[in-house]
């Protein structure tokens, strides 16, 4: 089947500047469904929020993993799934429906696909049940289970112990979960899926990525087991990699400070096999807010196996001034008359607003020494740039707050000359 899942995830989602995070590499890969026969059950989530296009988006993709399956196991698209394997198809909302048997008709398998409509809640325990009943426990099969939904368990049993007692009995779950409805559980899809979850689980925020996540996993299930992997992950110049653990499977190493190499001789050749790299990384700076851990990450097999992996992102905090309210700024220039050549002024500047009572609000006050001009006669004095800043949240104007309403200030000046001719006399007693 060759690789069947790649993802790259980040144990957290947010750091302060400088501070180190863990990133997880994983894989799976499964042997040649040609002569490793596999029964599948697509398990498909049909409740009240797959309304619309997730769930025509959906059939397409479930039609085109069909299709694939189809023409992998006897190399061609004649209608006809070969070689010993088998499809069934089982739907659930409120609770779940046995579709179809494991049986080979495609047209059948579209058949049942088209027929979904999406109402109802979402009993993930009652689909694990059902698709579990479907396999023939005499068969030497592989058994698979491929899971989709895109919301939490909202009626029925906690599922997890019914995937687990699938997983004791040879059964290997995939998870495709939908999260653009905001409701998915992340950490129950992990639970479900075979280990490590990492390399079995797949979200998406966009039904319109279904199909591409189908048609990969079949063209994956399809192929044999990767050989001679070698995968060279580069991150970001904004981190370095402080530290390496040793892979579940194969050897890694690191090239330099900002970049690891993994090779693995052989992968899920016999069986369904998982295998996982975690390495820490640190932020170096300069960089802040949301930045992606990936600079570039390219994968290589002998069996020319197609594998992609996620950028993630994290959010990087470090210490920069957030806008806790919208304001504006209030710029004053102001004449001072008939200023005296070499005395220097004290200036003050009070600013108030006026609401819709004529009642006056402080907004504040500004001091400020004016150089002393060295004309020979007194003369104008024009004081520039005197800046207030006032925040939206203290608009008294009455009209609902917005940065284009109205608002009324007054400004008061006061000033005094700070040179003068007098001087203490000189007392001796």
């Amino acid at each position: 089947m060759g690789i069947t899942n790649s993802n790259k995830e980040l144990n957290t989602s947010h750091i302060d500047c400088g501070d180190s995070f863990k990133v997880k590499l994983s894989l799976t890969a499964e042997p040649d469904i040609v002569n490793n026969p596999t029964d599948i059950i697509l398990i498909l989530d049909r409740s009240r929020s797959m309304s619309g296009s997730p769930l025509a988006n959906l059939k397409n993709g479930a039609k085109k993993f069909i299709d694939i399956i189809d023409e992998a196991t006897d190399s061609a698209k004649d209608g006809h799934i070969g070689f010993g394997s088998r499809i069934g198809i089982v739907s659930f909302a409120d609770t779940a429906t046995q579709d179809t048997q494991l049986i080979t008709s495609v047209a059948d398998l579209k058949t049942a696909v088209d027929a979904l409509s999406a109402n109802g809640l979402t009993n993930h325990a009652d689909a694990f049940t059902k698709a579990f009943q479907l396999f023939d426990p005499s068969s030497a099969n592989a058994k698979v289970m491929i899971m989709f939904t895109d919301g939490r368990t909202t009626v029925g049993d906690n599922a997890t112990p019914v995937a687990a007692a699938a997983k004791a009995q040879g059964v290997t779950i995939y998870c495709i979960g939908l999260s653009g409805n905001g409701g998915i559980d992340e950490q129950a899809l992990n639970d479900w899926a075979s280990t490590p979850s990492s390399a079995y689980v797949v979200i998406t925020p966009s039904d319109e990525e279904l199909e591409n996540i189908f048609s990969d996993l079949a063209k994956n299930i399809s192929k044999p087991g990767a050989k001679d992997i070698v995968i060279k992950d580069v991150i970001s110049s904004c981190f370095k990699i402080i530290s390496l653990s040793t892979p579940t499977k194969g050897t890694a190493s690191l090239l330099n400070e900002t970049s690891l190499q993994w090779k693995i001789d052989e992968l899920g050749a016999h069986n369904s096999e998982g295998a996982s790299l975690e390495f820490t990384v640190e932020h170096i700076g300069p960089c802040s807010g949301t930045i992606e851990v990936n600079e570039s990450i390219s994968y290589d097999d002998k069996d020319h196996n197609v594998v992609t992996f996620p950028s993630p992102e994290i959010e990087i905090d470090c210490g920069d001034v957030q806008l806790d309210s919208l304001g504006r700024i209030i710029e004053l220039d102001v004449t001072l008359k008939n200023i005296c050549p070499n005395l220097r002024v004290a200036l003050a500047v009070i600013i108030t607003e006026i609401d819709s009572y004529g009642m006056e609000h402080k907004r504040g006050v500004k001091t400020m020494t004016i150089p002393a001009h060295t004309k020979q006669n007194c003369s104008d004095v024009i004081v520039r740039c005197i800046k207030f800043v006032l925040p939206e949240d203290l608009d008294v104007s009455g009209s609902p707050h917005s940065i284009c309403n109205k608002r009324k200030f007054k400004a008061r000046f006061i000033a005094n000359y700070i040179d003068n001719d007098f001087k203490c006399c000189s007392t001796f007693l």
